[in-house]
């Protein structure tokens, strides 16, 4: 079956941390590239960071830069998100998925926002 499942989210206060992890199946994992995401009610799915298929290359979007690191386990098919220094403006539904795959996305998982 192909998937993407997302985990990790949470209630967090202003300064803390979040680790957001994704699993995957039913594609070959080390092929993509692998995209994090984010969205708010009413507004677009915005990047927020991505890394290259060799697990060398990242890219960091907007305000994830210096906060936010990215990694990949090909052998477990898995990627993650580390988030740290986190503000209410982090608050979303965050994502990840395979750049050019065309599957499904996955349900998201939420960070709950600093209080």
């Amino acid at each position: 079956q192909v998937q993407v499942v997302e985990s990790g989210g949470g209630l967090v206060q202003p300064g803390g941390s979040l680790k957001l992890s994704c699993r995957t199946s039913g594609f070959i994992f080390n092929n993509y590239a692998m995209a994090w995401y984010r969205q708010v009610p009413g507004k677009e799915r915005e990047l927020v960071a991505w890394i290259g298929y060799n697990g060398r290359d990242t890219v960091y979007v907007g305000s994830a830069k210096g906060r936010f690191t990215i990694s990949r386990d090909d052998g477990k098919n898995t990627a993650a998100l580390q988030m740290n220094n986190l503000t209410p403006d982090d608050t979303a539904v965050y994502y990840c998925y395979p750049l050019g795959a065309a599957i499904p996305w996955g349900q998201g998982t939420q960070d709950h926002g600093s209080l």
